[in-house]
């Protein structure tokens, strides 16, 4: 139902997620990020709360395989089985997490500073499309991701049509840099997305200056903002 990416940036030292699925509203409920810390996505039959206590292991210092054990040992074992953790340290270290009953084609790859999974996969080359092209892709954080999200839907994405998407980001500001959804779209939510991306990148700076000093930020550009 779902594949995702978690990406660190180590010129920046931004976290991003990338992520799609035939479910309603997915980067709501599997994307968690933190600032200096990392990120976390929950994701197949999702328990969210999974991704909230990976954030807090990696906020106490643990690494990003030891945060994952301590969840998954700390699990309702009635439930783990069904899961799907992804998880990225302030280092870049990575970390995955597939229960045995996870749907359909499911896996995960793992590299420095990217880390994918997916479930109900068309294949598991979707993995390698998604991770290869985040690491080796140019721009801004959230271009990388876009091109990793479309790379692994063009490698046949899930088994069946996906119906939503999202790309988040975290820099340093106190919030998610960029937090853009298509929560349900019956044609293409990822091309959805890169619309709002093409629309929200010229600005996103902007946004943050204005919420940090608004009176030094730039103008809205809007009737009435002088």
């Amino acid at each position: 139902m779902t594949f995702s990416l978690l990406l660190r940036d180590p010129d920046t030292g931004e976290f991003g997620a990338a992520i799609s699925s035939s479910s309603p509203a997915v980067s709501a409920r599997c994307v968690n990020l933190a600032d200096g810390i990392g990120g976390a996505n929950s994701q197949n039959v999702t328990d969210p709360r999974l991704g909230f206590r990976l954030l807090d292991e990696l906020r106490s210092g643990a690494d990003a395989q030891s945060a994952l054990d301590t969840v998954v040992d700390g699990a309702d074992p009635e439930t783990i089985d069904f899961r799907q953790l992804l998880v990225l340290d302030r280092e870049g270290r990575t970390a995955a997490f597939s229960g045995g009953r996870a749907l359909g084609t499911f896996g995960a790859v793992t590299r420095d500073n990217a880390v994918a999974g997916g479930n109900m996969l068309a294949s598991l080359d979707v993995l390698d499309a998604f991770v290869d092209t985040a690491l080796s892709a140019s721009g801004r954080i959230e271009e990388r991701l876009f091109a990793a999200l479309s790379a692994a839907m063009d490698a046949g994405g899930e088994a069946g049509p996906v119906h939503s998407a999202g790309i988040a980001v975290v820099d340093d500001a106190g919030w998610r840099a960029t937090d853009l959804r298509v929560d349900w779209d019956d044609q293409d939510p990822i091309a959805a997305l890169g619309r709002a991306l093409d629309v929200w990148m010229p600005q996103r700076d902007d946004y943050i200056s204005r919420g940090i000093n608004p009176a030094a930020a730039p103008s809205y550009g809007v009737p009435g903002d002088e």
